[in-house]
């Protein structure tokens, strides 16, 4: 199994870019407008639609408030296609007014790796450009 770390700080309180992470049927209003165009709940079950039509079904794993941690799992329609897909995301201080998000995603086959880092930071960037927008809009 492959594990692919993705750090990066994003110029917003800590408090803020974890209620973006938090806030699981909004994808597409506050993390990834635009990637996402739709994100419906059941249960513990998420499911993002892209503008293609495509659906993602994802497992909400667990929500921790107090060390600001978010595991989701990634249980059909995975692109690339993967046999094990289990994700975290956390948000840390970085200095007075700022985070930093930790994404850490284990798939198999670990062939994939190399392209789930390139969807990962591609998103990231996208999710810090959201966030830093909405927190100095």
């Amino acid at each position: 199994m492959a594990s692919v770390r993705h750090e990066i700080v994003i110029d917003a309180s800590p408090e803020h870019i974890w209620d973006v992470l938090r806030d699981v049927g909004a994808v597409h209003e506050r993390l990834l407008p635009g990637r996402v165009t739709g994100t419906r709940i059941e249960g513990d079950q998420r499911f993002l639609t892209f503008p293609d039509g495509h659906v993602v079904r994802e497992l909400v794993v667990g929500i921790d408030d107090e060390a600001r941690r978010l595991a989701y799992c990634v249980v059909e329609g995975a692109r690339p296609p993967v046999e094990f897909h289990h994700a975290t995301f956390e948000v840390r201080s970085e200095g007075d007014r700022s985070g930093r998000l930790i994404w850490i995603t284990d798939v198999l086959p670990h062939t994939r790796a190399a392209d789930i880092r390139i969807r990962m930071e591609r998103g990231a960037a996208e999710m810090k450009q959201a966030i830093e927008a909405a927190a100095h809009g």
